[in-house]
């Protein structure tokens, strides 16, 4: 194990989905986000192809594997979360399935193809890039949760640029961004058919949302049913547990 594994890095599980992640505690880490997206993105079962953009380690080509046979190329700017998803594609033993490309994502659509794609997924940056107290010293995660390199727009418009006609999107972003997000989207040819909103318990304000469009869609969103992820008791709700575990009931 310790040959798959770099300086202060460690093997993480993906409970549902039997497979393992290399991670560490200095670079950014997935978290509930990318589980939720994963789960929420209409991908095609046996045959297609699937691009996830801002892929980080990994996390969502992995997600994506146990979900469909398609091929899957993850993009990732960063060389050492780069490296760390070859690694975790390895170790699993899913190089057949999944590609990493280390790249802009602003740069990558002629790259690996104009309108060649089903599924387009993204976890982008959340937060604008402004000089501001909160903005994290750490390289690693500045350019992960910051629009430093990688705007939201920018992020949209490679996704539409990736997508065949009838082609989806599928976005996690902050509530507070849902203007910005569908404005973008329809610049770009992605109309909004699916939206759902997570929040953290009953009664509190959602903190994420999901959204799906499709590139030259009719217009006609649909608002899905909301996803709590705590219980009154501050445990995961059933729903959350099955996304998490594969627990059932």
């Amino acid at each position: 194990m310790e040959n798959w594994l770099k300086g202060d890095e460690r093997l993480d599980y993906l409970l549902a989905e039997n497979l393992r992640i290399i991670q560490s505690p200095s670079v950014f880490s997935f978290s509930l986000d990318a589980v939720l997206l994963a789960k929420f993105a209409s991908i095609p079962i046996s045959k297609g192809q699937i691009v996830d953009l801002c892929s980080g380690n990994g996390v969502i080509p992995l997600f994506l594997s146990t979900r469909t046979k398609a091929k899957i190329i993850g993009v990732e700017i960063q060389e050492r979360l780069y490296d760390m998803a070859v690694r975790s594609i390895q170790y699993n033993g899913l190089e057949e399935q999944i590609q990493m490309i280390h790249g802009d994502v602003k740069e990558i659509p002629p790259i690996l193809g104009i309108e060649k794609y089903d599924t387009v997924t993204c976890n982008p940056p959340y937060f604008l890039d402004i000089e501001t107290s909160d903005k994290n010293l750490n390289e690693h995660y500045t350019i992960a949760r910051h629009e430093v390199l990688l705007t939201l727009d920018e992020a949209i418009h490679a996704a539409s640029r990736l997508l065949k006609q009838g082609g989806k999107a599928a976005f996690v972003h902050r509530p507070g961004r849902l203007l910005d997000i569908i404005t973008s989207m329809r610049n770009h040819r992605l109309e909004p058919k699916r939206i759902r909103l997570i929040y953290p318990k009953m009664g509190k304000e959602a903190n994420m949302l999901l959204i799906e469009g499709i590139k030259d869609g009719k217009p006609d969103l649909k608002i899905m049913p909301p996803l709590y992820v705590y219980d009154d008791d501050n445990k995961y709700t059933a729903e959350m547990r099955e996304l998490l575990y594969g627990e059932k009931g």
